[in-house]
């Protein structure tokens, strides 16, 4: 079984999986972190998950939960904690004939199994649609369209609210009467949760969120009769108002004034900047542009901090009260994604930044986030957290991805943090079977290992599905400590999996770090790495060789460091929050083809190949597929396209270049059939301006600089080609 079946089983994608047994030095030396990329859902929908219908028995020491490692006592009924070896009672009679599912050997280093718990009913879950006024018409009509569709598709119990905003925030009131009634709060002021409790304390809060049974008459109304106030049919000197934060402080604080914190979602849907209030992000005046990446950087953007300080604040609220906040974006411009990434990043919330709400993107998605099972319950979990527990001669040190640090320290972390670190338990506010969190940990050599002796990896996930049960998934993996200088340690290495930890370290350090600080970094490891794993003369660069194990992570690297995530000159900050939000909650899989895109060759040859992601795969007697996660592209070259204009595919007697432009047309609406963002797909001929999006991504083995061109196409750049690349990597690695 390879690296990518053993993701889709097991959920977990190691980047060493055997890790080294002694000195402090050794663990340091091996550059990649010790880390894990779980997808504590990966197996969500798989029959092979045994579901237990009972609670499960932990470790009254440790909390571990009994599994297949632990060592039983059939006459004392009593079970030995294969992670602190704590005696514990077994509750019930068993026997070496009479086992519980959860003990069951399995034949993979992983051993999954979920329990089905029986709590005290919890509330429903609450869907709060927060619509910006200052929308026009034009976007505004297919929006309301898609929310009034979507009403009628929501189950009975689910709870419902509507609040729409400009320059003042309407909490709109949904249990019926003989007229509408609004609450309103100013959109200059900042209110605290508090206060904005004590100003729904003044009038019964549920009539602000039903059931959906309740108020289907008086919301669909509601938002039938939403008007847009954007003033765009007459020119303009400034912007539209828009107080967006104030609007998703109060939406947050209905919540909480209601006490539901078992899982929630606040809905925004934008089509500009905020302009004033809490969470700014330009003047209305249009004199005074929207900030870029240079302002940032330089500290020239005038609300960027306060905005940024103000969604901390909002994300620590949505944490502690369960919510996912989702940004719904129309515009051609910037509107602050940038600022509002933190909150809906750590809550676990959908970005889709689109030029219309009548997009295929947009809608799309609305109809993934609310889809249903055969029995009508949403397919939606909420309110989830995921706990490690590991035997002591590991340690913790923290998470990357979707989650947020709950503090919860014991002796299994460590004082070295990275990221959401300081904790074993971390809360996801939703999770999905694609949700994907990166978890580094150290080894604890206060404690002697014994190469050869196995270590064990508890995750324990707790969450609540759209049908209010509850579920605990509990996932216990197994490797080995192996000697120092074993070969073990090269052989355990997972390149695909280390790049794409690499590219989460990378944007924490981009976060606080100028863009060629960061290339800095990513090169240093790069040559730490080829000098400790390659073989070499020392001093003799044409002796330089990687195994096929590590072959492929320094073009890995290449491409991460011209990639999007780190090189942001062409891109503006929404784009740049919106490409590494995505980033950091994809699974290694996903996470590849955005840092190296992948590249198909269709010709009359055959069926269609992978092919160099390079200027020379270019050419006009082929067609290309190109695939970067974010986008699809189809590229014809200048023959194929000269035939399909000339309308030969419509020739019966030319049926074979109709089958060939057919074929990546088929591939590309599989490519995104499942893929949330959906992906844009673009159809360009060679020589074409929209051919950039594929040869910005390309190796540029053939530039003006080249000596010899002819029969290729030409990447007007400075940059370094992957071939000049791995020439000074190697030059660098026989001289560390």
């Amino acid at each position: 079984m390879d690296l990518v079946e053993l993701e889709a089983v097991e959920g977990l994608r190691w980047t060493w999986n055997s890790w080294p047994a002694e000195g402090k030095k050794s663990s340091n030396s091996l550059v990649i972190p010790l880390s894990i990329m779980c997808t504590p859902l990966a197996l969500m929908q798989s029959s092979d998950v045994p579901l237990l219908p009972y609670d499960p028995l932990g470790c009254s020491r440790c909390g571990a939960v009994l599994n297949p490692y632990a060592r039983l006592d059939y006459q004392s009924r009593i079970w030995h904690c294969p992670f602190c070896s704590r005696r514990n009672p077994f509750p019930r009679p068993i026997a070496d004939t009479n086992l519980p599912a959860e003990l069951f050997p399995t034949y993979s280093t992983v051993d999954t199994v979920e329990y089905s718990l029986l709590p005290p009913s919890p509330p429903p879950p609450a869907f709060l649609f927060l619509l910006d006024l200052s929308t026009p018409d034009h976007q505004l009509l297919p929006l309301k369209n898609h929310l009034l569709h979507l009403l009628h598709h929501l189950p009975d119990h689910a709870l419902v609210s509507l609040l729409t905003f400009d320059s003042f925030v309407y909490l709109h009131r949904l249990r019926y009467s003989h007229f509408s009634s609004l609450l309103l709060f100013h959109g200059h002021r900042h209110l605290s949760s508090t206060q904005i409790r004590h100003f729904l304390g003044q009038s019964p809060k549920h009539s602000f969120l039903l059931p959906i049974s309740e108020c289907q008459f008086t919301i669909t109304s509601a938002i039938e009769e939403i008007r847009s106030t954007s003033t765009s049919a007459s020119p303009s000197q400034t912007r539209p108002p828009r107080c967006t934060g104030a609007a998703i402080s109060v939406a947050l604080g209905l919540l909480e004034s209601c006490q539901i914190s078992t899982g929630s979602r606040i809905m925004l849907f934008t089509s500009g900047p905020a302009t004033l209030g809490p969470g700014i992000v330009v003047d209305s005046d249009l004199r005074q542009p929207i900030r870029t990446h240079h302002h940032i950087f330089n500290a020239q953007a005038t609300h960027h901090a306060k905005s940024c300080a103000f969604y901390n604040q909002v994300s620590k609220r949505l944490s502690d009260a369960s919510v996912v906040l989702d940004l719904f974006a129309s515009s051609l411009d910037q509107l602050g994604a940038a600022e509002l990434r933190q909150p809906v990043e750590r809550s676990g919330g959908f970005m889709i930044l689109s030029d219309s709400f009548d997009s295929e993107q947009f809608k799309k998605c609305l109809r993934h986030i609310f889809k249903c099972d055969d029995h009508g319950h949403l397919e939606m979990n909420f309110d989830a957290t995921i706990e490690i527990v590991t035997t002591r001669d590991v340690k913790i040190s923290g998470a990357l991805g979707p989650c947020v640090s709950l503090q919860r320290k014991n002796g299994l972390v460590s004082e070295t943090e990275v990221g959401e670190g300081g904790t074993s338990v971390w809360k996801l506010n939703t999770v999905t079977n694609k949700t994907c969190i990166a978890f580094f940990f150290q080894v604890n050599y206060e404690h002697k290992i014994q190469p050869g002796s196995a270590f064990l990896i508890q995750f324990i996930t707790r969450y609540r599905q759209g049908n209010l049960g509850y579920r605990k998934r509990v996932t216990t993996a197994a490797r080995r400590w192996v000697a120092n200088h074993s070969a073990d340690i090269a052989a355990g290495f997972d390149q695909e999996a280390a790049a794409a930890v690499m590219a989460r370290l990378a944007i924490l350090r981009a976060e606080t770090c100028h863009a060629r600080d960061v290339i800095r970094w990513l090169d240093d490891t790069l040559i730490s790495f080829a000098s400790k794993f390659g073989d070499y003369v020392p001093e003799d660069a044409s002796s330089f060789r990687l195994s096929s194990n590590f072959s492929l992570y320094p073009q890995f690297m290449f491409h991460l460091r011209r990639s999007q995530f780190i090189d942001v000159c062409n891109t503006t900050p929404d784009e740049t929050a919106f490409f590494r939000l995505v980033l950091n909650r994809e699974g290694v899989v996903g996470s590849l083809i955005m840092i190296q895109p992948t590249l198909f060759q269709y010709s009359f040859d055959g069926p269609p190949v992978p092919v160099l992601l390079d200027i020379r795969s270019v050419s006009p007697d082929f067609i290309l597929l190109f695939d970067s996660f974010f986008y699809v592209v189809i590229h014809y070259g200048s023959k194929i396209a000269q035939w399909r204009k000339l309308g030969y595919d419509k020739d019966p007697n030319h049926e074979n270049f109709r089958k060939l432009l057919e074929a990546p047309e088929l591939d590309a609406e599989q490519l995104v059939a499942d893929r949330i963002p959906v992906p844009r797909i673009i159809r360009c001929d060679q020589h074409s301006s929209q051919a950039r999006f594929l040869l910005a991504k390309l190796n540029p083995s053939v530039t003006q600089n080249s000596t010899y061109t002819e029969g290729s196409d030409i990447i007007f750049t400075d940059d370094l080609s992957l071939e000049v690349f791995l020439d000074q990597l190697q030059v660098l690695a026989v001289q560390s």
